[in-house]
């Protein structure tokens, strides 16, 4: 769906942007068309691997290396404080760290600051949309700090 709209996390059901606004990110809930918007907020959006599958399972260890090599450079670039990776597995596959788990990071990424966060999809359950607004808060309330 994101490949066919240009917009991420465009999945019908997909509970990023109802968590983005939960967690105090935005001030009303965004639709995907709406991602321009995140910049208004201090916030930006890409992907780790560009490339478009159904499942995150569907892409390689070398694509997601790949990605991180070419995501870690972007953020050197634009220079964020902090980097917030959306699904743990996406960031332990693309950055080398297979231990990680959800939360603040101990490495820095291109400069910033790291924490990964739940994968907002429908297939991650044991993920409630409060629980993932409440670990994107702690993100936004680090942040703020």
């Amino acid at each position: 769906m994101t490949a066919a709209t240009g917009h991420h996390f465009a999945r019908p059901g997909n509970r990023f942007w109802p968590v983005l606004h939960l967690s105090g990110f935005t001030p009303r809930l965004l639709k995907p068309s709406e991602q321009e918007e995140l910049l208004t907020y201090g916030l930006g959006i890409t992907n780790v691997v560009a490339r478009a599958t159904a499942r995150a399972d569907e892409l390689s260890a070398e694509e997601y290396r790949e990605g991180g090599r070419l995501l870690e450079e972007k953020v050197a670039r634009l220079k964020p404080e902090w980097l917030a990776v959306v699904g743990v597995t996406a960031y332990r596959s693309a950055f080398g760290e297979p231990r990680a788990k959800i939360g603040p990071q101990e490495r820095t990424i291109g400069g910033a600051r790291v924490w990964a966060l739940p994968n907002p999809s429908g297939l991650n359950a044991h993920w409630t949309a409060q629980t993932m607004a409440e670990e994107f808060a702690r993100l936004r309330e680090a942040a703020a700090g």
